[in-house]
C-alpha cells in the first residue's frame, strides 16, 4: 500500500487534506435530505362509482351502438339514458364481444361540451378501438349558424 507521506528530503507536505471536507460536505448533504419536506400535495380525481347491476342484455348491440349527447346534458346509448358508470360498463362489455362493435358519437348542437370531452375521455380511457363520429355533415356550414342546408 502506498502512502504519500511527503517527500524524502524532510520538506513539508504541501497538500490539502480533503477526507474532513468530503466527511463534513457529506453530513451536510444528509441533513438537507432530512431537512426537506414530504410532497403531501396531491390532484383529486372525481371518478363515476361503478355499478354492480349488469345492463340489460338488449341494451348492448354486437354490430353497431350509437352514444348520443343531448342538449340537456343526458347520455344516451341507443337511445336510452344512462350514467357515466353505466357507460363504462357498456363500454367494458362491448369490448370483450368478438369481433368488436362499432361505437358511433353523435352530440346533438347545443350539448355541453364539457360532457362530450368527458365522455370521450372515458372512451379513450376504455380502449375501444372501432369508434367514429357520426352526424358531422350536419355542422358543414357555419354561417347559418345551425345545420347545412342541402338544397344549397
Amino acid at each position: 500500500m502506498a502512502m504519500s507521506g511527503g517527500r524524502d528530503d524532510g520538506t513539508p507536505m504541501m497538500e490539502m487534506n480533503t477526507t474532513p471536507l468530503i466527511d463534513v460536505m457529506l453530513v451536510l448533504l444528509i441533513m438537507f435530505i432530512i431537512t426537506i419536506p414530504v410532497a403531501t400535495h396531491s390532484v383529486d380525481i372525481d371518478l363515476p362509482a361503478p355499478n354492480p347491476n349488469p345492463p340489460p342484455e338488449d341494451q348492448i348491440d354486437p354490430i353497431k351502438n350509437k352514444i348520443v349527447i343531448t342538449q340537456t346534458g343526458e347520455i344516451l346509448w341507443n337511445g336510452d339514458s344512462i350514467d357515466q358508470s353505466e357507460l363504462v360498463r357498456n363500454l367494458e362489455i362491448s369490448k370483450s364481444i368478438d369481433p368488436e362493435p362499432e361505437l358511433q358519437f353523435e352530440p346533438e348542437q347545443f350539448a355541453s361540451y364539457d360532457l362530450s370531452a368527458k365522455v370521450l375521455n372515458i372512451i379513450k380511457v376504455s380502449g375501444v378501438t372501432k369508434f367514429g363520429f357520426v352526424g358531422n355533415e350536419k355542422y358543414r356550414t357555419f354561417t347559418t349558424g345551425g345545420p347545412a342546408n342541402p338544397t344549397g
